[in-house]
């Protein structure tokens, strides 16, 4: 049975990332990207459904593990009765190989360790033809498993590991001062064994690129270290090679335990993107946003009548939702889901985000690419065909499209952002009808959106109830943080949404997003609070919020998408990019305040 979330650590080279868990067992692994396949999937099952296992055999044994600096080389220290043995596991940055080595070494003592090694490939759909194999000769001559299924192949080499019953593992004694090195390698299964890895070489300049990436942030404030930890999680989700950021690690978390809201976050959402792409804006990260934007004119190219919500990695438009029998599910919750049918819904407030985020790249002094503002004429045109359209929403409800107020603030956003875009930096386009459309969204939202009655912005157009995205008005100047019907919004949001100190997004059991009732407070909606908080002299608040919402995060800074207040566990998808984005937001807030 898999571990509690908040008991994964995430290891990532910037193509795929596994999780790690505090039992030393790897129970999530995609190889070679994010949304590959999985090759260990026992975080949605047991240990049969692909894991590998290093650990000492006391049963008594404790550990405690962190990051080496801003890495995410993981070092766990393990303390047994006879020893203390080191495990560092981490992913080699920048060889363009899909490797992950786990380094034994026993700093006193000896240690007795276990290892147990489950292959299962095409989400434990396939169980690999395995062989042994000797590489070298003489001296030089050292073991290696191949492992082949499919299109799929791996190699380990390490100490030879003996046939289990469809596992592989033995039990080997280290010795105070010995080193013992594992090292596992994906490779498509038609091409031959690539070279063994140097793992002294791979490690520190995997190392040196982590510690040089991190030092480059401009924050600094009382939670420096949370916000750099955040930041170098976004980094980990971004793809090396496309720019694409994905929303999470994994797929099928659940939101709510044993019920059915299991999706698969590991794709590249325009919404959850763009707004990472401002918070490495803010934190002098130009690069990271001119590759992003060579994603987005790559992504997105072609009829704007065709945009998407979300792609794939490099782009790819066709997710569909397909429902995976072979994984049962984290602690039983099902279905197992892959692909996201939000790929097929309407969101309306996607293009505002996306105005939003190019908008401040080009006020950042990012790199412009040539194609840029006729990409950003060509949404707003879309915008603008589509402007009195119902849609899905910013948390893709799978019930009746509605006028969300917060979807046509995101439109008011959009418009905003091209006519900007002419009067502060001299580009060309219709702003005379960009301006007459702003004008006309925003009347529509003060005649239906806000209700004078109750004081309050609402969550659909002439409704009652509220919605934490409607903390975002104020983020992207549709009105200040301190306007009354701002300061109205949040109290009637503090009233409905607040569960033990937390933020719900909104009231699942009024049914407006068509799924049965029953999640937990979404912490990205929390730190909206802490940022709204610091903005209207709310400091108190402010700092008391945030310091509740940091130490929700796991040991070693990580953060999943919801918190179970009642069990006192994270819950949903992890690490969770929308939560440490909005956690960094909440800092400089802080910061600035």
């Amino acid at each position: 049975m898999a571990l509690p979330i908040e008991d994964y650590a995430l290891i990532s080279d910037c193509h795929t990332a596994a999780l790690v868990g505090k039992d030393g067992s790897i129970d999530w692994l995609c190889l070679p990207r994010y949304d590959s396949p999985s090759t260990f999937g026992a975080l949605l099952g047991d240990k049969n459904h692909g894991r590998w296992l290093i650990a000492p055999t006391d049963p008594h044994a404790h550990s405690r593990r962190e990051y080496t600096g801003n890495t995410f080389n993981l070092v766990t220290v393990w303390t047994t009765s006879t020893g203390v043995v080191e495990v560092t596991d981490f992913m080699p940055h920048g060889d363009r190989r899909a490797d992950l080595v786990r380094r034994v070494r026993c700093v006193s003592g000896s240690v007795e360790m276990t290892v147990d090694l489950r292959m299962r490939f095409a989400y434990s759909s396939a169980i690999p033809w395995v062989r042994q194999i000797s590489e070298g000769t003489g001296a030089d001559a050292r073991n290696a498993l191949v492992a082949i299924a499919g299109p799929d192949a791996l190699v380990f080499r390490g100490p030879e590991l003996t046939p289990r019953n469809h596992a592989h593992g033995r039990d080997f004694t280290i010795a105070e001062g010995e080193t013992v090195d594992t090292v596992m390698t994906w490779f498509p299964s038609h091409r031959p064994l690539p070279v063994a890895a140097d793992v002294d070489r791979v490690l520190a300049e995997t190392t040196d690129w982590w510690e040089n990436w991190g030092s480059n942030s401009t924050h600094d404030g009382p939670y420096k270290s949370a916000v750099i930890r955040s930041l170098l999680v976004l980094r980990a989700l971004t793809h090396e090679d496309t720019g694409g950021i994905v929303a999470a690690a994994t797929t099928s978390l659940p939101e709510s335990f044993g019920g059915q809201r299991n999706w698969d976050y590991r794709y590249v959402w325009l919404r959850d993107a763009s707004l990472t792409l401002m918070v490495l804006l803010d934190h002098g990260f130009k690069t990271e946003a001119a590759d992003w934007q060579g994603w987005l004119l790559r992504a997105i190219a072609g009829d704007p009548n065709d945009v998407q919500i979300m792609y794939g990695i490099a782009g790819e438009r066709w997710l569909p939702e397909r429902e995976i029998t072979s994984l049962p599910g984290y602690e039983g919750a099902s279905p197992v889901r892959i692909g996201n049918g939000a790929v097929d819904q309407y969101q309306a407030d996607v293009i505002g985000e996306v105005m939003v985020g190019l908008h401040k790249a080009r006020e950042a002094g990012a790199e412009q690419s040539l194609d840029a503002w006729a990409l950003q004429r060509a949404l707003l045109g879309f915008t603008e065909q589509n402007i009195d359209r119902k849609d899905s929403g910013i948390w893709e409800i799978r019930g009746e499209n509605q006028y969300f107020t917060h979807s046509r603030v995101m439109i008011w956003a959009a418009l905003d952002r091209g006519v900007r875009a002419v009067e502060e930096h001299g580009m060309r386009g219709p702003v005379e009808t960009w301006r007459a459309l702003r004008a006309q969204v925003h009347e529509n939202i003060e005649a239906h959106g806000f209700n004078a009655e109750l004081g309050t912005y609402t969550q659909v157009f002439d409704g009652t109830a509220v919605d934490a995205s409607l903390l975002q008005l104020a983020q992207v100047g549709y009105l200040a943080y301190d306007d009354p019907r701002m300061l109205g919004t949040v109290a009637a949001l503090e009233k409905q949404l607040m569960r033990d100190g937390l933020l719900m997004r909104y009231r699942t059991e009024t049914g407006v997003d068509g799924l049965p009732a029953g999640e937990h407070p979404f912490l990205a909606c929390s730190f909206w609070l802490v940022e709204q908080y610091a903005h209207t002299g709310r400091t108190d608040d402010a700092i008391a919020l945030m310091e509740k919402l940091l130490a929700l995060r796991n040991d070693v800074g990580l953060l999943s998408e919801e918190y179970d207040v009642t069990a006192g566990r994270q819950a949903g998808n992890t690490p969770q990019a929308l939560s440490h984005l909005a956690l960094v937001r909440a800092a400089d807030a802080l910061t600035q305040r």
